[in-house]
């Protein structure tokens, strides 16, 4: 078995990219992230912006500009509000918000989109959308049967969020996916207020 595994981790390898929220404009790194989580998660970012989160704590541990108190990588990739103070979008309560999601490698897992808490990294309430099993199945993909409501989608914005996000930076719009089989996580950030 081994000669058939070692082809596939091959191309595995040189293929990048898995899934990213593409609409609205989700964070992106900057000055601020290397700030807080160190050159080397950044450099990764960039090389591949819908990478998996589960290699960017050994790369943050081991860069000599990591700080602990300021970086999660386990929230919006480590990546930081303050590189991206101009993408915040403003909503209200009840708001219908249209999301795109950009799936180029699949791999069948559970997803959902959430509002987080950006101080506690938690869950405001109930996720605003839940798929829990059956999300990017290389199967649908690979015969282009991927169901629509995987990659394009509304969300509603709650009624009663009250003022939880009504500063900038405090909330964000989290879209997160594991593929089971691959045991690897994907999110994507989006910050907002909610007027």
């Amino acid at each position: 078995m081994l000669p058939q595994v070692l082809p596939l981790a091959a191309f595995a390898a040189t293929v990048s990219a898995h899934g990213l929220i593409t609409t609205p404009t989700p964070r992106g790194p900057g000055d601020a992230s290397v700030a807080a989580c160190g050159q080397s998660v950044v450099d990764n970012i960039k090389n591949d912006k819908t990478s998996h989160v589960e290699g960017l704590p050994e790369l943050a541990a081991a860069d000599p500009d990591y700080h602990a108190e300021q970086c999660n990588v386990w929230l919006c990739k480590g990546l930081q509000y303050a590189d991206n103070e101009a993408n915040v979008q403003q909503y209200t309560a009840g708001q219908s918000v249209p999301i795109e999601v950009q799936l180029t490698i699949p791999h069948v897992g559970s997803a959902n989109v959430s509002i987080v808490d950006t101080k506690t990294d938690t869950i405001i309430g109930t996720p605003l959308l839940s798929w829990p099993s059956g999300y990017a199945d290389e199967r649908e993909f690979y015969a282009h049967t991927t169901p629509a409501n995987q990659t394009k989608f509304n969300v509603t914005i709650p009624e009663d969020i009250g003022s939880q996000c009504s500063e900038a930076g405090a909330c964000v719009i989290q879209w997160w996916w594991y593929g089971t089989g691959a045991k690897q996580t994907y999110e994507s950030c989006v910050d907002f207020t909610v007027a």
